[in-house]
């Protein structure tokens, strides 16, 4: 076992390194000196890409002679950058960010961690972050209340009431656990929050009279950690689990990976947003292939480039699947450094540390790279993303065209009276094309047309009439948008597409626009100084005659808390399987993901969303079409609205300073009134409460010996879902809303929890019965040993007759039975979020291996933290090309190698009368010992013994 080798060294501890290169040396800057590890000591290391480099000095400054050798520093100095990943390294990262719904399960685990350490005879202290880890709460606000001056302190409100228990925890654990901080409800989103305040570039640690310099890095229990990148600093997204073992000083074991150079040059055309460039980076990272690696922008573009955009790109990464998306440190790094408020000597020793160790960017310098790409920021157009992944980019011109010929996937196929969408929709998918493509997949037996107004059996289908709460009466049809929102922190951080979506709702207001009555509009940006420069520019009122009124500082409808539709709206879309549509400035349109009445969702940018809201449908070209008619009787058209650079860049420079920065995050952990007064526990371990429904002491550790038991082949096994391509760990992991109906809510209602206050899966991870009855339940899944049904449903084999149930219940059966399971999926399994509770649930259910086609790295990294095996089909193979259904009972053997220390290339799978060599998805030595140890968290907790 590595045990604790590395203990503090990464963070600046007063342990001695071996430094085999004599990289220590001291660096001046001004009054103060500092102890930093020189890579030009390493040998040359010009022609490394950045990344690289940060890598290097971390295995110089942790160099221990056992775990990280002299021989791991001269592996990335002599890196072949055509070579595949071959040579395991052990990083350090300086820091750990969390957000709460993945950060209160990771303090939940640390609590029950400090029990079975003393039930194992050890010393619970050492349960303790040894790395600073700060914890933002950004996921729990929902927007109940919108479109009202005191949505905000309602929806506050809400937030506290709901969330009390939970609260309280986490104020328990920054108490009772060292270096850990939490930055309060109401202050922003953790990535926003990150680069404005908490990302340091070049961290320092003082350890008697020495303070030790060296790059700034980081892992987050989110995946859109990245968005860091653009401030130079290398970290990404990690499982909770992962998280937690780099809080109490365990190394994350990585393969040098490829990087993938991504050249810049030029700079964006009047019209196009920072959103507009992401959308067109991930369209074409995506298709070029970067998961599990890592990707560089360089050259002259970079400096057109503004720091907020690059926190835009990098936020993105996980999007088009790499580990980070980074840009090197230069004068626009400084720059913003200075505007968000950090010192003076902060900002000195970040330029001349970048300087001293060659990370900084000179445009003129070609670093090698294992890939290369390029793209002419000139060319970026105004774009979308939709109906239901980031990668799917749409220019805005054909916008209309793309939604038409997406809805024929989410309506019926009925025949029926016709209405002039019905007309519009047949010119897309013609009555006599064979190819028009079935919206269950495959070809349809006979194609029809849409009928988007009357079906045969007289079942209305659109356009709808709808009485709203005020008494205004509408009418809705498919592709009504019926959310609008403001949100994330991929584009709230970005104060050039802010203040143009408040530009363009002045100039909406002054001509006499309003939103449509339908769309539930929302603003949530992701930290204070956003309505600070709001404020400052006058720009708030004409946001708010829009219904754009701020609900919340914090993710909302990105992440799923979008908060019910009017009644009358979710009625009428439910009644009649309307496909309707929301628009965000978010990263992730997922299906189920943003509203459960809400089959189609698109990204913008903040502007695209005040237009979209105007329209009110993606039934329209707004680039040719009028959003609506003005108080002079006038159509307007988004041409007349947008406003020009010049417009945005004025109110930028007059309306931002660097004092808002100070002032908002001048005490950000202390928290409000409402924070503060919250009864807090206190003690070494926490007091668990029997009858709390938010924060249960989980199983992981429940007969847990000192020494692990050998792993085991898998026999007898049944197959618990068998699922296609692109199931993401949003499909996987529960989150959003708790439907009355579900397991989790039979659960809460026998625990007395009233429906009003169910609350979402994610405020609720702190409970692993709530959270193993969610997984798989998210809507929109598709289990193929299931047929015609949606959602988290299977059959139960061992019944004779092998009904459909849910698959919490037919796991408790098979459980019963002692049958193991296994899951059988596509490609690109786990994609998306990190979410560990999408590999936590998996675990808890029963399933001891996963076979899939192609993964997502940080949702097979975290099977395997959970002790669920990830095969891979031969290449070439999938579950269809082999026949198999999902009724088999399978067999994995050779599984058992892994007692002997190696790691096996393959297993043998048999399922009834197929069998077939799966490759083990174990890709590193560490990685082995922690499935061996039944997971990562009993790997370190027996380390720590």
């Amino acid at each position: 076992m590595c045990g604790n080798a590395t203990d503090a060294r990464g963070w600046g501890s007063n342990v001695t390194s071996k430094d085999s290169f004599g990289a220590k040396g001291t660096l001046q800057v001004g009054d103060a000196s500092y102890e930093v590890y020189r890579l030009a000591a390493a040998g040359d290391v010009s022609r490394l890409p950045y990344s690289l480099k940060i890598l290097l000095e971390n295995l110089l400054r942790t160099e221990d002679g056992a775990n990280i050798t002299a021989d791991h520093v001269r592996a990335v100095v002599g890196w072949d950058a055509n070579a595949q990943p071959n040579t395991e390294i052990q990083f350090t990262p300086a820091r750990v960010v969390m957000q709460d719904f993945t950060g209160v399960p990771c303090v939940v685990d640390l609590a029950t961690m400090r029990e079975a350490m003393s039930d194992l005879g050890g010393d619970a202290a050492k349960i303790n972050p040894l790395a600073p880890a700060e914890l933002v709460i950004d996921h729990s606000v929902i927007a109940d209340v919108f479109g009202a001056p005191d949505a905000f302190v309602r929806n506050v409100e809400l937030e506290y009431g709901r969330n009390k228990e939970r609260y309280q925890f986490l104020r328990w654990g920054q108490g009772a656990f060292d270096d850990f901080k939490v930055v309060p409800p109401g202050t922003g989103i953790v990535h926003q929050v990150n680069i404005e305040h908490l990302a340091r570039t070049v961290y320092t640690k003082t350890v008697g009279d020495t303070t030790v310099a060296y790059p700034d890095t980081c892992v987050g229990t989110d995946s859109h950690t990245t968005m860091v990148n653009g401030l130079g600093v290398v970290g990404w997204g990690v499982g909770g689990i992962e998280a937690e073992a780099a809080m109490l000083g365990q190394p994350v074991s990585m393969l040098i990976p490829r990087v993938v150079g991504f050249k810049l040059h030029g700079s964006l055309p009047d019209g196009a947003t920072a959103t507009d460039l992401v959308l067109t980076i991930t369209e074409q990272l995506r298709k070029h292939g970067v998961v599990g690696k890592f990707v560089e922008f360089y050259g002259p573009g970079v400096a057109a480039v503004p720091l907020a955009n690059r926190a835009t790109i990098g936020n993105m990464s996980p999007e088009y699947g790499s580990t980070i998306a980074v840009f090197p440190i230069d004068d626009e790094t400084v720059r913003y450094l200075r505007l968000t408020g950090r010192t003076d000597e902060q900002v000195a020793l970040v330029e001349a540390y970048a300087k001293e160790q060659g990370l900084w960017h000179d445009a003129a310098h070609e670093p090698t790279f294992s890939e290369y790409l390029e793209l002419d920021l000139g060319t970026v157009v105004p774009s979308i993303a939709g109906p239901k992944r980031p990668q799917d980019r749409v220019s805005l011109t054909d916008g209309k065209t793309a939604f038409r010929t997406s809805l024929r996937d989410y309506v019926a196929h009925d025949e029926g009276p016709h209405t002039a969408l019905d007309e519009a929709v047949e010119e897309s998918f013609p009555a006599s094309d064979p190819a028009s493509v079935h919206p269950n997949g495959g070809e349809a037996e006979e194609p029809r047309v849409v009928s988007a107004a009357v079906t045969a059996e007289g079942r209305p289908s659109a356009p709808i009439k709808v009485t709203l709460d005020d008494g205004t009466e509408c009418e809705i049809d498919h592709g009504a948008v019926v959310i609008a929102a403001i949100t994330s922190c991929t584009n709230t951080s970005n104060p050039s597409v802010m203040i143009g979506a408040a530009l363009l709702a002045k100039n909406a207001v002054e001509r006499g626009l309003n939103r449509k009555p339908w769309v539930k509009t929302t603003l949530a940006p992701g930290s204070k100084v956003v309505m600070d420069y709001y404020e400052r520019a006058g720009l708030t009122p004409y946001l708010e005659k829009l219904g754009f009124h701020l609900v919340g500082y914090g993710c909302t409808t990105c992440i799923g808390n979008s908060g019910p539709l009017p009644e009358a709206v979710s009625a009428a879309v439910d009644e009649n399987d309307l496909a309707v549509v929301s628009v965000l400035s978010g990263n992730r349109n997922f299906e189920g993901r943003i509203n459960p009445d809400v089959k189609m969702n698109y990204l913008a940018s903040p502007p695209l969303v005040v237009a979209y809201a105007l329209a009110g449908s993606m039934d329209i070209d707004i680039t040719t079409e009028p959003l609506g008619v003005g108080s002079d009787g006038e159509p307007v058209y988004l041409r007349d609205l947008w406003p020009s650079p010049a417009e945005i860049e004025t109110v930028v420079e007059s309306a931002i300073a660097s004092e808002m920065f100070t002032r908002d995050y001048a005490d950000v952990f202390a928290g409000d009134q409402q924070w503060q007064s919250l009864p807090t526990p206190s003690g070494n371990t926490f007091a668990w409460d029997a009858s709390s429904t938010y924060v249960r002491k989980p199983p992981y550790f429940d007969g847990m010996g000192v020494e692990p038991s050998p792993v085991g082949d898998i026999a007898g096994a049944r197959v618990l879902a068998k699922l296609g391509d692109s199931v993401t760990t949003d499909h996987i992991s529960p989150a959003g809303a708790i439907k009355a109906d579900s397991p989790a809510g039979h659960y809460l209602s026998s625990h007395g929890v009233q429906r009003r206050d169910f609350n979402s899966y994610g405020s609720r991870r702190g409970n692993h019965e709530v959270m193993i009855r969610g997984t798989f339940a998210n809507i929109r899944l598709r289990n193929q040993i299931a047929p015609g049904t949606e959602g988290g449903f299977t059959r139960d084999f061992t019944a004779a007759d092998a009904p459909v149930t849910t698959i919490y219940d037919a796991s408790v059966a098979y459980a019963s039975a002692g049958v193991p399971l296994v899951i059988l999926a596509g490609k690109e399994y786990g994609s998306g979020s990190s979410r560990d509770w999408a590999a936590k649930g998996t675990a808890l259910l029963g399933v001891r291996a996963v076979i899939a086609e192609s993964y997502e790295r940080i949702h097979r990294s975290n099977l395997i933290g959970m002790g669920v095996l990830p095969l891979q089909f031969p290449e070439g193979s999938n579950a269809e090309s082999l026949g198999l259904t999902g009724e088999e009972t399978f067999e994995v053997t050779g599984v058992t190698a892994l007692n002997d220390g190696e790691t096996p290339a393959t297993v043998r799978v048999r399922a009834d009368d197929v069998e077939f060599d799966a490759v083990v998805r174990i890709d590193t030595p560490g990685e082995a010992d922690y499935y061996r140890h039944g997971g990562i968290m009993q790997y370190v907790l027996r380390s720590l013994l």
